[in-house]
């Protein structure tokens, strides 16, 4: 990149977690259903809507970075669903509540890919015009009557959480070498039905994601499917990583969608040579996947568990019904 821009901060805010045994025993799910996920447990908020769980995580990361709002020049929210009231701008709410400041404030929606698109959307608005910081969130709630974490996603079983990350042009404790977007819209009718409605879940819920996805596997066949998700992740990789002169081999940590078993191994481990126990699937598969946040929390948890070292680069990888593929990539440079 022709400028420096660096994660001075990352945080996550994550509730407790249900097993699928305790799922199982509740009566919200057959365990024949998720099995082949590979998920063991998910995070759930019982009460906490989205944006108060963004709160916290974005008091959190800006305490991290030392930072206040009047030191930020933009803050973006971004998420994959409902956020508590309908025709309203969460992320007026995230910046009133977790600090207020007077720089624009918007709300991102790019699905699973909301995060990692928000980090692009900021790194340009702050080299744009030697602009310092820029607050970035993500959080979802999937819960009922509108949303089945357990059955509304084919393969994927959704958690609830919150993150913010503290993206700076001054310092931090990791520089961002690469960060790159690829798009391939011809797929995006895989997350829609072949009927436009005129209210939210004008059909009724729970969102059911299954007709969509089988709709576009028999329009090109899953293997002709999984070419196309290939080769979009294939071509942000490969941008990214020029961009930072590295290649994909020499990355020591890899930041991926909590998305199930099959679908990693489909999308990441195999096509890619991705060793497990280099990315953040043990942790994902605890936690369920996050919407937009999987990437930042995923950062975060690394974090925590102090496994990112100065010297060391990490790979943040994203993809959202879209079809979009956000890497970026980070050279730690010091101790987060």
């Amino acid at each position: 990149m022709s400028r420096e821009l660096y994660i001075a901060a990352a945080s996550s805010w994550l509730p407790a977690r249900m097993t699928l045994d305790e799922a199982e025993s509740a009566g919200l799910v057959e365990r024949s259903r998720v099995w082949n996920t590979g998920i063991e447990s998910v995070c759930v908020s019982p009460d906490k809507s989205a944006p108060e769980m963004a709160v916290l995580a974005a008091r959190d990361a800006l305490e991290r970075a030392g930072s206040g709002a009047q030191d930020l020049d933009l803050m973006l929210h971004a998420c994959a669903y409902h956020q508590g009231h309908d025709m309203w701008p969460s992320a007026s709410y995230i910046q009133q509540f977790s600090g207020g400041g007077t720089c624009p404030a918007m709300e991102v929606r790019q699905m699973s890919n909301g995060g990692m698109a928000a980090l692009e959307l900021a790194a340009g608005y702050l080299l744009a015009d030697d602009r310092a910081a820029a607050l970035i969130t993500t959080a979802d709630r999937f819960c009922l009557p509108g949303f089945d974490r357990w059955r509304s996603d084919p393969s994927t079983v959704c958690g609830d959480g919150a993150t913010a990350v503290v993206l700076s042009t001054r310092a931090g404790f990791a520089e961002l070498r690469g960060l790159a977007t690829v798009s391939d819209p011809e797929l995006e009718r895989g997350g829609r039905g072949d009927r436009f409605s005129d209210a939210p879940l004008a059909r009724g819920g729970p969102v059911d994601l299954n007709p969509n996805s089988d709709s576009l596997v028999r329009e090109l066949g899953l293997e002709g499917l999984l070419r196309r998700i290939e080769a979009g992740q294939r071509e942000a990789f490969d941008r990214a990583c020029v961009q930072a002169d590295v290649k994909l081999s020499d990355i020591d940590w890899f930041v991926l969608p909590n998305l199930g078993r099959t679908r990693m191994r489909a999308q990441y481990f195999d096509p890619f040579g991705i060793d497990p126990q280099r990315s953040t699937w043990a942790w994902g598969r605890q936690v369920g996947h996050l919407g937009a946040g999987d990437q930042f929390a995923g950062l975060a948890h690394l974090i925590a568990a102090d496994s990112l070292k100065p010297g060391q680069t990490c790979v943040l990888a994203s993809v959202g019904a879209g079809f979009t593929w956000t890497v970026g990539v980070l050279e730690i440079v010091a101790g987060p």
